[in-house]
């Protein structure tokens, strides 16, 4: 064993128990898993370096980081849909990227259903990284860093497509956001303060069912009573399906770290988040003109608890911020 993978070898034994994935009551079972390695470490640093390259865009300009930024919960927000190469456009907001081993369904309308298949979408989209897989194995395996680091992590002697994609699952998979304000109270570490209970009681009430905890999210496909963008023409869920039940229909977002991961909606055409209450409490019937959303104290209340979804050591963890080059 050389010193490397030696090295390689402790580290992930001390990564595996610091990054293990939450077996808390409250947790579902992990739906995506890794089976441990010696080479953990090795994978991981690999896949996250591979995040931040734009070496793998056809014209070397965006990489997997330029639309899912670690210090915004790993999705944009200076703009409302995502770039990709040559100042493409795309027609939709990028997802935060986190808790994404109790998935079992990815992207907006959850149009691949392996993780470690998902990085081919905006690797081989031309309104995003734009290239190609032959063109991607060609550039990695003339770079001699690359070359040297799958041999390490895989055993490699040149790099293929099944490589690469497991580089950068190992990556993704340990974003893991579970300590936010609300997991420490639930741990009995932390308690709310008396605005934060009463938006929980609200939250509890008016948006559990779509957003349940811990994940904060169904995982369901859903309308939420946005009208249809007709410049970006996008069918939600029913593009997959094709289904005319699945039309406009789209993942139920993770609520967690909203703070951050502005602007919102599946086409980011919301900036705030009490544009997003104002939404639901317009889009209610009629005949509940005294429904608790519609009162600005209670949207006030409401906000304090999702603030308390925050997780600061997720999105300063330096781990998963860009390497240096």
């Amino acid at each position: 064993m050389n010193k490397s993978v030696a090295v390689g070898f402790i580290l992930g034994v001390l990564v595996l128990a610091a990054w293990r994935l939450p077996t808390e009551p409250n947790w579902p079972a992990p739906i995506q898993q890794l089976k441990p390695s010696p080479k953990d470490t090795l994978r991981f640093e690999l896949g996250r370096r591979l995040f931040y390259d734009p070496l793998l865009s056809a014209d070397t300009s965006v990489s997997c980081g330029s639309c899912h930024l670690s210090y915004t919960a790993f999705t944009h927000v200076d703009h409302a849909l995502s770039h990709g190469i040559k100042d493409r456009v795309g027609k939709r907001n990028a997802q935060p990227l986190f808790n994404l081993a109790w998935y079992d369904q990815f992207m907006w309308d959850g149009a691949i259903t392996r993780l470690d298949r998902q990085p081919l979408a905006p690797l081989l989209h031309p309104d995003e990284m734009g290239d190609s897989l032959p063109n991607i194995l060609s550039k990695l395996n003339a770079t001699p860093f690359y070359r040297r680091a799958f041999k390490e992590a895989f055993n490699a002697e040149k790099i293929q497509t099944e490589e690469l994609l497991q580089a950068l699952q190992h990556f993704v998979l340990q974003l893991v956001s579970k300590d936010s304000k609300y997991d420490r109270m639930m741990a009995g570490k932390a308690t709310f303060d008396e605005q934060e209970k009463r938006g929980w009681a609200l939250f509890e009430s008016h948006c559990s069912s779509c957003h349940p905890s811990p994940l904060f999210t169904s995982g369901k496909f859903e309308t939420n009573g946005l009208q249809p963008d007709p410049k970006l023409g996008d069918v939600g869920r029913a593009g997959i399906t094709y289904l005319a039940s699945d039309s406009f229909k789209f993942r139920v977002p993770s609520l967690r770290n909203l703070v951050w991961s502005y602007p919102y909606m599946h086409d980011g055409r919301m900036k705030t988040l009490r544009q997003v209450l104002n939404h639901y409490s317009q889009i209610l019937p009629q005949t509940q003109s005294s429904h608790p959303l519609k009162e600005d104290r209670n949207q006030t209340d409401l906000l304090a608890f999702l603030r308390t979804l925050s997780d600061t050591a997720f999105v300063l963890n330096p781990r998963f911020a860009p390497p240096r080059f």
